[in-house]
């Protein structure tokens, strides 16, 4: 990953047509940092000095930090990977639910989003925060599920 990111990043500077020292000079990385890097001779950098870089050369940060190795390339396959819930668990999921948003439509300080109880959200924004936390719910309920399922019950 060291070097895949070293060869990236030069490559990412050339196209800008950027010595080292230029490079150097815009992000506030050392010259001989930036030479270690682009020759695999140093790890990853930090997620701070990879934001300078993704300045300094235009990049997406998301981009960056992707090739860097901080994000995992996003896999399809990876969620159908997952276990089905049973409707049992989809109940409970849907209880789970009514009870957030039953916590959200209170006065409480505590259960408020964003500074707003949900009854006071509009309509588009109220069916985002419900979706998403629906979304959320499932996969959690479903990585569980792999994850503590032992591996003579899976199928």
């Amino acid at each position: 990953m060291t070097n895949q990111f070293g060869e990236y990043l030069k490559a990412k500077r050339d196209e800008k047509g950027y010595t080292i020292n230029q490079l150097s000079l815009y992000s506030g990385i050392s010259a001989a940092q930036l030479s270690r890097i682009e020759n695999g001779k140093r790890g990853i950098p930090k997620a701070e000095n990879i934001q300078k870089l993704a300045e300094a050369l235009s990049i997406p940060y998301d981009e960056i930090m992707r090739v860097a190795g901080y994000y995992k390339q996003n896999n399809p396959k990876q969620e159908e990977d997952l276990p089905e819930l049973s409707d049992k668990e989809e109940r409970d999921i849907a209880k789970d639910l009514e009870k957030m948003i039953n916590n959200l439509s209170n006065d409480d300080a505590y259960s408020q989003f964003d500074g707003r109880a949900i009854d006071e959200m509009d309509k588009e924004d109220r069916e985002l925060l419900i979706a998403s936390l629906e979304n959320s719910l499932r996969m959690a309920k479903r990585m569980a599920k792999q994850k503590f399922t032992p591996n003579k019950y899976k199928k």
